[in-house]
């Protein structure tokens, strides 16, 4: 089977495509993937590409077409606005061109923000004469509005009708979360939505033999690690509140692994507050991040507190439950609900550095047992729900029923 993937963002920034791609391979599918030049969190492009012009790769037996595109910057709208159209007219005057001699059973679009990237995939199906899968793992236009990029009500409204478009062009609907089905329903009156999970790479659970850095903070002590990206989705804020709080526990100290458009001021109020237990050693490679959590006491996952982001399942929440670490999920809704079902942590509202830092101190004083025995409930949860193996052969079904039913309306 021949399968065209389409994503904004690809290795070597890291995201749950990379892992996914290589599964297909794996499986003996002709994967090719269309993306962009990596600039992804930093918003400068990464070294070894340039923004400008095409450029064709091999990886882990993909194949890998990256076309121009804008970088993101920091912090910046007018920025982000245009890396994001970059990607769609690149895609739809660049794409048809570099892939003219190439043919696909179908077309699989990695949802992320923007959900824009899937129009030159549409065309792109409709060039090919082949279905179009989208798995939306961002609501549009919602993000939008929670993150703060955009407030104007036309502006939002105008989004609606093109993600409309969008949804009504594609053959199949893949949703990250449950609570995505209506929201994404209201919006794709009668195609057919289909719940599909993310996962991790097995590595998460049995991390590969690999020198890993040297982080102090890491050894001793009670470490609470959060892994991931640093922006305004994750309001970072409430780590800052519960650092400060919780100062005077000598043995509790807090891990940030990543980088971002908050990082930066996570970075001057560590300063400012004088935190001597909030660190921030930046963002390592994929590969070093589980061995990373296999030495943290407990794993931290944040999110606004937007309507939105109480319908999300950051797909870290799958990372952590596979790495078989106690989790603190500081969050509303459905990430909150899943960790509460597998047992796995404790919860608390979105965005209570006050309720946080009182998880924290609860866990890190429950006795050891206790703590292994929750990391434990999720890493069984995980080979249950989410097992990646399992997952991707129901993506691949998903690929073949798509394409067949495809042709037979050809």
């Amino acid at each position: 089977m021949r399968v065209l993937i389409v994503s904004q963002y690809f290795q070597p920034e890291s995201f749950r495509i990379n892992e996914l791609v290589q599964s297909l391979v794996k499986r003996g599918l002709d994967v090719d993937v269309l993306t962009g030049k990596p600039n992804y969190p930093e918003g400068k492009i990464f070294k070894g590409y340039r923004a400008w012009g095409c450029q064709r790769e091999e990886w882990s037996g993909a194949t890998i077409y990256r076309i121009p595109l804008a970088a993101r910057g920091t912090n910046s709208a007018l920025r982000l606005a245009l890396n994001y159209l970059s990607f769609v007219v690149s895609g739809l005057l660049i794409a048809p061109w570099l892939l003219r001699k190439r043919r696909y059973d179908v077309i699989f679009v990695y949802g992320l923000s923007p959900i824009l990237q899937a129009i030159p995939a549409i065309f792109l199906g409709w060039l090919k004469r082949c279905g179009v899968i989208v798995w939306v793992q961002d609501l549009w236009p919602e993000s939008l509005s929670a993150t703060g990029y955009v407030r104007n009500s036309r502006i939002l409204d105008a989004v609606k009708v093109v993600v409309r478009f969008i949804y009504r062009h594609t053959d199949l609907l893949l949703v990250q979360s449950e609570a995505f089905e209506p929201k994404v329903a209201a919006l794709a009156p009668g195609k057919r939505i289909v719940y599909y999970p993310n996962s991790v790479d097995a590595t998460f659970a049995d991390p590969a033999d690999i020198a890993l850095p040297d982080i102090p903070q890491l050894d001793d002590g009670f470490c609470v690690v959060f892994a991931g990206n640093v922006g305004a989705a994750q309001a970072v804020e409430v780590m800052v509140d519960a650092a400060t709080l919780l100062r005077d526990h000598a043995d509790i100290r807090f891990i940030v692994f990543g980088q971002g458009s908050r990082w930066d001021w996570m970075r001057d109020e560590v300063q400012k507050r004088g935190l001597t237990n909030l660190h921030l050693p930046g963002q390592y490679p994929l590969e070093m991040m589980p061995g990373l959590m296999q030495k943290a006491s407990a794993l931290l996952v944040t999110l606004a507190d937007q309507p939105i982001f109480a319908a999300t399942v950051p797909s870290k929440v799958q990372a952590y439950m596979a790495a078989g670490r106690p989790i603190l999920a500081c969050l509303n809704g459905e990430g909150g609900r899943l960790v509460s079902a597998a047992k796995a942590g404790l919860i608390s509202p979105a965005e209570d550095g006050a309720a946080l830092a009182a998880s924290v101190l609860h866990l890190y004083q429950m006795p050891q047992a206790e703590r292994q025995k929750l990391g434990e409930n999720g890493r069984c949860y995980f080979k249950e729900h989410f097992d990646q193996d399992v997952l991707t052969d129901r993506l691949i079904d998903h690929f073949r029923v798509v394409s067949e039913s495809f042709k037979g309306n050809v």
